[in-house]
């Protein structure tokens, strides 16, 4: 996997010594955290330094996918096609991928509870868009992806030649999950994808901020940033079901380029410490970056 990047091209790498340590620490941690699977990528800008493990292995993407949705939503913003202020009629129904019957989001399975207070009113596309990421609302998601279609989705995979992205239907559509129509996704798809959106490649540096300060405004913050010291800032979407929990990001800390990272897991349904094990195996791949002993 490779980033050719604005952020790096301009430095030789200076690596960090020992990859083979990080993979042993990171081999360790998934091992003790009794996860069914683990899959961790990583590029760091700085040093141009990449980890792989179990990268390639496709995960049930969970709420990850919305990293997906946004940008393609800004592709339509990029393209004239939507503005951000755009108003939407918020309602709850929506056709399921698999055989057009209707479905609708349950209030009570949505982290956010804001955007179903607004049925029958309008919101904003960027409001929308922010509530998809930062409390990670199901219905926001699915209005903007009813908006955009499924096949603006592919087309935006598609023009950026990303790999390791399956998004195949919205959330909480049942009886396409039920007929094996599942979003997946790879620690390998999810770096490139942020790195696309980090290094400001896929549309202008505006839109690119943008799209970066609605992913600095996530509110779930067990995963990635949990053991990390305070003053390191991550622009990260999480991804939480029964049998998978995922973080994926963008890590900034003082006196470096940010590094992109990525960590899928897989979990039997009755399963603790889940976000544990990603705070764990984030802190390691940052000790390690910045040349610390690295501690358990």
């Amino acid at each position: 996997m490779s980033l050719p990047s604005a952020l790096n091209r301009d430095r030789a790498p200076s690596l960090p010594s020992n990859l083979d340590a990080l993979r042993s620490r990171i081999e360790s941690i998934a091992q003790k955290s009794n996860a069914r699977a683990v899959g961790v990528a990583l590029h760091d800008t700085e040093t141009g330094v990449e980890l792989r493990y179990e990268a390639d292995r496709w995960f049930h993407g969970a709420s990850t996918i919305k990293v997906a949705i946004l940008l393609a939503v800004y592709g339509e913003i990029d393209s004239g096609r939507l503005v951000p202020q755009s108003r939407l009629h918020v309602r709850n129904r929506f056709l399921s991928a698999y055989d057009g019957s209707p479905f609708r989001v349950l209030a009570d399975r949505d982290a956010d509870s804001e955007v179903h207070a607004a049925i029958g009113k309008t919101m904003r596309v960027n409001e929308l868009a922010l509530h998809m990421i930062a409390t990670s609302s199901n219905l926001a998601t699915n209005l903007l992806l009813d908006l955009i279609g499924l096949d603006a989705v592919q087309r935006t995979i598609d023009r950026f030649g990303l790999t390791g992205l399956d998004v195949k239907r919205g959330v909480e559509d049942e009886r396409a999950f039920q007929h094996g129509i599942i979003n997946r996704v790879t620690a390998d798809g999810l770096v490139a994808l942020l790195g696309l959106i980090a290094e400001e490649r896929a549309y202008s540096p505006q839109l690119s901020r943008e799209m970066l300060d609605i992913l600095h405004q996530q509110e779930f913050k067990k995963g990635i940033p949990a053991r990390l010291p305070r003053e390191v800032r991550v622009a990260h979407k999480t991804g939480d079901i029964s049998t998978v929990a995922h973080d994926a990001g963008v890590v900034y800390a003082p006196g470096r380029k940010p590094y992109v990272i990525a960590i899928l897991t897989e979990w039997s349904p009755d399963a603790g410490h889940r976000s544990s094990t990603i705070a764990s195996l984030s802190h390691a791949v940052y000790e390690h970056l910045r040349g610390a002993p690295e501690h358990g």
